[in-house]
């Protein structure tokens, strides 16, 4: 059956307007350190003395935005192990190899398809094909969830194509099932599929890049890595298990493989918007619609294609309020259980019904569920 292929039907101007894009425009202004520099030199253009509050004030404030930035611009300097002086080298896309698990639907095919586009060579591994056109996409079938199949198609991989360069950990499955429904086996799918193919995969290419000293791990997990909801028991467990993972990894690279230029981004998305999901029931308020915002795939893409643009490790939030998540766990129960309350989370996944033959392309709901995009295993 064909991969299907989404389509976004553009929104009213005011169902666009949210926390986000609040967001970004108050990084651009009220805390933009470029822009405050110029609220007090306004003030004593016009007229106000150098000791007045409205000088005093705005240089104050400039200061503590500006300290924020260069803090946080300190902190990717020294978790990148680059110069404070010089910038590192360009990307060079030409000559990367990159696999995306998963990827022949969703998230997976939306990466794969973009990078394509830029010539860069990308191999798909899934357990249906990718449906494209693109002559720089090559598809190699593969369960990666069965060790044996990681090992011989990784082996088939480099005496064809090469050794790959970036590793994009996509494929995910969801039962969205309460823990009692849940079978053995749906179990075993879900750590399969979304834990146990990470190692696989890592295993399998990880070493030449330790070898080689350079690389990037893209670890796709959710924001309900952070955070439980009923009837996710297993998905939530799974994508916690990875935020480890991720982790872990880097400090493997950094102390014990001496390898730190290896780079390693965690994804925690939030609900992105695809078919997949479309049983899912969200709250419709203005108020969610505001604060927690759907993710459009584009999104997604872009940040992650972003990270390995710009040659970072980091952990990507998306949307905004995500990053908040992270700090739920030190609230007080009541307050814990409030957020809990008003997210709509224990009752997203009530009229769930898992789509065969379909990749887990998102997983559901942020503090409702959460996403995933591709799949490398069908019912």
């Amino acid at each position: 059956m064909d991969a299907p292929h989404y389509r976004e039907e553009p929104a009213p101007i005011y169902d666009s307007f949210d926390i986000d894009l609040l967001n970004k425009v108050l990084v651009q202004t009220a805390f933009s350190p470029f822009f405050l520099f110029f609220i007090p030199v306004f003030f004593k253009m016009q007229g106000e003395d150098w000791d007045s509050r409205s000088v005093i004030y705005g240089f104050v404030y400039f200061a503590a935005v500006a300290t924020f930035w260069l803090l946080k611009w300190f902190s990717q300097v020294y978790r990148n192990g680059w110069s404070l002086l010089f910038a590192p080298p360009r990307f060079d896309w030409g000559e990367q190899i990159v696999v995306v698990t998963g990827g022949s639907s969703g998230i997976g095919e939306l990466i794969a398809n973009t990078l394509a586009v830029r010539n860069v060579t990308v191999i798909v591994l899934d357990v249906n094909p990718i449906i494209t056109e693109n002559y720089n996409i090559t598809y190699y079938k593969c369960d990666v969830s069965n060790w044996d199949e990681v090992h011989a198609v990784s082996q088939k991989i480099v005496e064809e194509i090469g050794h790959p360069t970036v590793l994009i950990n996509n494929a995910g499955v969801v039962q969205g099932k309460l823990l009692l429904d849940l079978s053995p086996e749906d179990v075993k799918q879900t750590f399969d599929v979304n834990v146990l193919a990470h190692f696989w995969t890592l295993k399998a290419f990880l070493p030449e890049m330790i070898k080689q000293k350079v690389g990037h791990i893209v670890t796709v997990s959710s924001v309900m890595g952070l955070v439980g909801a009923a009837q996710l028991t297993d998905y939530a467990a799974s994508k916690a298990a990875l935020v480890s993972l991720n982790d872990s990894l880097r400090y493997e690279l950094d102390k014990r493989y001496n390898a730190p230029k290896i780079r390693t981004t965690l994804l925690l998305p939030g609900y992105i918007m695809t078919p997949l999901f479309s049983r899912v029931t969200l709250p419709s308020s203005w108020f969610h619609r505001f604060f927690a915002p759907a993710l459009q795939p584009v999104a997604v893409a872009k940040a992650v294609i972003a990270a390995l643009d710009e040659q970072e490790s980091r952990t990507i939030f998306l949307p905004f309020y995500t990053n908040f998540v992270r700090w739920t766990a030190l609230l007080p129960s009541y307050l814990r259980d409030y957020f809990q309350w008003l997210s709509g989370a224990d009752f997203a996944m009530e009229g769930f019904v898992k789509v065969s033959g379909r990749r887990a392309d998102e997983g559901p709901i942020p503090q409702h569920p959460s996403p995933e995009n591709g799949h490398a295993k069908s019912d």
